[in-house]
């Protein structure tokens, strides 16, 4: 924010004396909460007034109690299975205890305690305690329940029970502990970043009252239910508008660097058109016009090309690629795996097969001798278009003169990744390649900052793929199915989740698989595929597939991206339950794609909840993959939007969910547009401070 007091850009050591700061307040600065700023942006997970003392008669459940009483009886029994630190034996505790007031027992329960707690309890003969009713086979207990002691008894007195998330293997009441010890000016500086139309518009309270009442700053008096649901949805928008104006920033700082200018003439995209031996559909040749006028803008173009799997994206990117061979500038295409990678080479030395065009490939399997031979033509510019994995950003790996990136599947890539590969050329043009389709909402808040091109339109030729859920009495009929499809040609992908076996998840794997699958067809001839094949291995067994060698292919998940075998027209996911709709999407795009109609099947061999058997049958009901994203992370949720690699990392977004949320979503938008026309100079200024934050930039 960037009208806030300088007191909140103050850092978290300050609070300590002489700079004596304790381990755990050290590991939540490492992970991001350096200000204390950062820290009021760190929501606790729930708060609610502390409920006073009170009769074991009013006891309800699913409510906070607090009481006391005698302890009557106690037992404990080691919690099999389960142990601590340093393989220290858990227990499980139960204890009866009678009410001072109303003289009426109740049961304490702890779950997976460690044996300081049973000897505590040993040493106690009355009890002060708090904790959350529930209900286990007709009868109430207090479950896991807070005791008070010395050390505690504030925190036990406080006004409000309040907790804090772990972040970063902290306990949350470490976090809690550097917010109770902000000083009440910083409570009091908080200033309101939005502009005053903005907050009158929707009614919005002010952002010094909501984190006074999310973290408990108020009087128990005070505060309240209502208040609390008020400052929730105060800081989803806030949330939101402070992304949005994070992407227009981005925006804005890719049109402050400049790049080279190519020259396209009308003559090469008509031979362009030429090389491919397929009319190209009007999605296509859109995409490739929307990507002349950003090779020809003086500025870095960032184009995201999306559009589901077989599309044609492949096509544009190498359209893109020729348009900049033709500019004397070099090509580098990353792809997620050496599988795809060399694929992506075979198609591009075909396309440019008559053309005086160098296509090489760079994988980690080469040999030193092979790529050294590799880095001598890139750096010399023999070599125009490299095409690999993560060994094209190694910092071995020379260019002559890089002008434009390819990555394809972009999220199987970390954003240092990308960086890494752009900072090879000198402000080089960049395409992400995805057939993840990506719903409207998540474009505006992950990808808002890039420019995209939709490629909705299929070739034209395909059957399509029709889809089925197999539980148990029609596994047999599937069965049937596929030996019917091999006997007329055809093949077989059978993909499970696992390669060996899984003692805690109940899961095929391709071993199991191929040995069950052989007592069904035992004439014919089964292989397997997964990561832990050598590359040679995995190409040997795809290409003898392609050439119809075998009728069944047993693999993981890895034929997600790249393989493209017309006569493969089956695909049957086990264990579908274990994939994200997007994923089962995917894979369901290995088949389909010739002349022949794809069918894909989604193997259960045990009873489907309820909830994934209507997860799965939306893959039933629509190939749009588009709608199968949404619906995907609805049940998924969003993720980080402007981490770099957020595992374990702190993030601010905490509330706001673009579809859980989306009428404040919606209703941010029209509020950026409106301040975009009518107050310029507001949003200018806030982009202009945020250029200056290395956080927000050093993403692009």
């Amino acid at each position: 924010m960037s009208n806030t007091n300088n007191i909140l850009q103050t850092r978290i050591e300050s609070l300590y004396k002489k700079g004596k700061v304790p381990k755990n307040t050290q590991k939540l600065i490492d992970a991001g909460l350096e200000t204390f700023e950062d820290i009021l942006w760190t929501y606790p997970l729930r708060i609610q007034v502390s409920p006073k003392k009170s009769s074991f008669e009013n006891i309800v459940e699913g409510n906070v109690f607090r009481g006391s009483g005698e302890i009557v009886s106690r037992r404990s029994y080691p919690a099999y299975g389960f142990k601590g630190k340093g393989r220290v034996q858990l227990f499980n505790i139960q204890a009866v205890v009678k009410d001072d007031i109303s003289g009426e027992l109740t049961t304490l329960k702890w779950f997976n305690t460690y044996p300081n707690l049973r000897k505590s309890l040993n040493d106690l003969t009355h009890i002060n305690f708090y904790g959350q009713v529930t209900n286990s086979k007709g009868q109430l207990a207090i479950v896991n329940p807070k005791l008070e002691n010395d050390s505690n008894a504030k925190a036990f007195n406080e006004s409000f029970l309040i907790e804090y998330p772990t972040i970063a293997g902290v306990a949350g009441k470490f976090t809690k502990a550097i917010i109770d010890k902000l000083p009440q000016e910083a409570w009091d500086s908080i200033q309101d970043p939005l502009p005053q139309q903005v907050i009158e518009k929707n009614n919005l309270i002010s952002l010094s009252d909501c984190f006074k009442i999310i973290h408990g700053k108020l009087s128990p008096e005070e505060w309240s239910d209502e208040k609390l649901e008020q400052s929730k949805n105060r800081l989803i928008y806030q949330e939101f508008f402070s992304d949005q104006l994070k992407i227009l920033t981005r925006k804005k700082f890719l049109k402050k660097k400049v790049a080279s200018i190519f020259e396209i003439k009308k003559d090469d995209f008509n031979k362009l058109l030429s090389f491919f031996p397929y009319q190209l559909t009007d999605a296509q040749i859109k995409s490739i016009e929307e990507i002349k006028e950003d090779l020809n803008s003086g500025h870095p173009m960032m184009r995201m090309i999306q559009g589901d799997v077989g599309c044609g994206k492949t096509t544009v990117a190498a359209s893109a690629a020729y348009f900049a061979v033709n500019n004397n500038k070099q090509v580098a295409i990353m792809a997620p795996t050496e599988t795809l990678a060399r694929q992506h080479f075979k198609n591009f030395k075909s396309t440019f097969e008559d053309e005086d065009i160098t296509v090489d490939l760079l994988l980690g399997s080469h040999k030193a001798s092979e790529k050294k031979e590799i880095y001598s033509g890139l750096e010399s510019g023999k070599t125009q278009i490299i095409i690999g994995t993560h060994s094209l950003f190694q910092d071995k790996v020379p260019y002559n003169d890089l002008g434009l990136v390819v990555i394809d599947e972009q999220h199987k890539f970390g954003v240092e990744q990308r960086l890494k590969l752009l900072a090879k050329g000198d402000n080089p043009h960049c395409i992400i390649m995805t057939a993840t389709p990506i719903p409207r909402t998540l474009r505006l808040t992950q990808y808002g900052d890039l420019d995209i091109s939709l490629i909705k339109e299929m070739p034209k030729g395909r059957k399509g793929t029709k889809t089925r859920i197999v539980e148990k009495e029609t596994y047999d009929k599937f069965l049937s199915f596929i030996k019917t499809r091999i006997s007329i040609g055809e093949q077989v992908y059978i993909v499970a989740p696992a390669i060996e076996e899984s003692e805690t998840l109940d899961i095929q794997n391709v071993t199991e698989l191929r040995e069950h699958l052989s007592n069904f067809y035992p004439e014919k001839d089964i292989q397997v595929l997964h990561g832990k094949l050598k590359a040679d291995e995995k190409d040997s067994i795809i290409e003898k597939f392609k050439a119809g060698s075998f009728p069944i292919l047993v693999s993981t998940s890895v034929i997600e991206v790249g393989i493209d075998i017309a006569n493969a027209t089956v695909m049957a996911i086990y264990n579908p339950e274990r994939f994200g709709l997007s994923s089962l999407h995917q894979l369901r795009g290995r088949v389909g794609r010739g002349e022949k109609p794809g069918f894909c099947f989604l193997v259960s061999q045990k009873q489907l909840t309820a909830e994934s058997k209507e997860r799965l049958s939306i893959l039933e009901k629509t190939s749009d993959g588009f709608k199968i994203a949404e619906e995907d992370l609805k049940f998924r949720g969003e993720g980080d939007v402007f981490g770099v690699n957020q595992s374990g990392q702190h993030t601010n977004r905490r509330y706001a969910n673009a579809f859980i949320h989306s009428d404040i979503f919606e209703n941010t938008l029209k509020d950026i547009e409106f301040l975009k026309t009518e107050y310029p100079e507001y949003i200018d200024k806030q982009t202009s401070y945020l250029l200056s934050d290395d956080k927000i930039t050093s993403t692009i």
